[in-house]
C-alpha cells in the first residue's frame, strides 16, 4: 500500500518556525496530494498584532478562525478529500492561541463563536508534529522574517513552543508522529526527507519519536 493510500489526510502541526509549511508542500508534491494550507497574509491584522497585541489579538483570532474553519468545512464536502491531502494546521490548535492571547472577556466572546462555527472536521490519518529546540526556531524566524514577523518576541515564540508541546502531550484525536527537527533539513537534504518517509511507513502504534540518528 502507498503512503497516500495508507495516509489519505495528513497535518503537519509546529510553531512558528518549525517548519511546517515546507514539509507540507514537499509531502504533497511527493505523495501526488492536494494541499490545505494557512494563509496568514491574508490576515490584514496580523502585522498590528506584532507591534501591539492588546488591540488586535481579538481581530486577528477571530479572522483566523473563519478561515481556518471555512477551509476545514471546505475539504469535509469537498471531492479533494477523495484523494490524499496534506494540511499544515489542525482547526483544534486554533484555541491555543486564544488561550495565549486573549483576556478572559474576549476569550469567553471567541469560546462562544467557536462552539458556534466549529465544523465536523475529518480526522487526520496522522498529525506530524514538528518540534525543535528555542534557539533554533527564533533563529530560523529571525532568518525568514516577513518585515512583520522580526517584531515577535522571543518570550512569544518560546511560549508558543511550550503551548504546542502541552497540547501534543495530551493529543488523542490521532497517529502522531513527533519530529525532532534540530538538525534535520527537509528542504534540501533528500536523505532526511526520505528518512521521514520511512519512519511514517513504519509507524506502529499511535505515538512515536523520530530524530536524526533514531
Amino acid at each position: 500500500m502507498t503512503l497516500a493510500a495508507k495516509y489519505r489526510y495528513i497535518v503537519v502541526e509546529g510553531p512558528i518556525g518549525s517548519g511546517k509549511t515546507t514539509l507540507a508542500r514537499r509531502l504533497a508534491a511527493h505523495l501526488g496530494a492536494a494541499t490545505l494550507l494557512e494563509d496568514p497574509d491574508a490576515n490584514p491584522f496580523l502585522p498590528g498584532f506584532y507591534q501591539d497585541p492588546a488591540r488586535y489579538a481579538l481581530q486577528v483570532q477571530l479572522f483566523f478562525l473563519f478561515q481556518r474553519a471555512h477551509q476545514v468545512r471546505e475539504l469535509a464536502q469537498s471531492d479533494l478529500f477523495r484523494g490524499a491531502t496534506v494540511a499544515d494546521f489542525m482547526l483544534e490548535k486554533d484555541p491555543l492561541f486564544a488561550r495565549m492571547n486573549l483576556n478572559d472577556d474576549e476569550l469567553a466572546l471567541y469560546r462562544q463563536i467557536y462552539d458556534h462555527l466549529r465544523p465536523q472536521a475529518p480526522q487526520p490519518d496522522l498529525v506530524i508534529y514538528l518540534q525543535a529546540g528555542a534557539e533554533t526556531l527564533i533563529e530560523r524566524v529571525r532568518r525568514r522574517a516577513t518585515r512583520y514577523e522580526r517584531s515577535i518576541p522571543d518570550e512569544y515564540l518560546l511560549r508558543l513552543a511550550d503551548t504546542y508541546m502541552r497540547f501534543f502531550l495530551n493529543y488523542e484525536g490521532a497517529p502522531v508522529l513527533t519530529v525532532n527537527s534540530d538538525n534535520l533539513n527537509f528542504v534540501d537534504s533528500a536523505q532526511d526527507f526520505d528518512l521521514l518517509l520511512r519512519r511514517i511507513d513504519g509507524m506502529r502504534g499511535p505515538r512515536e519519536f523520530f530524530s536524526q540518528g533514531t
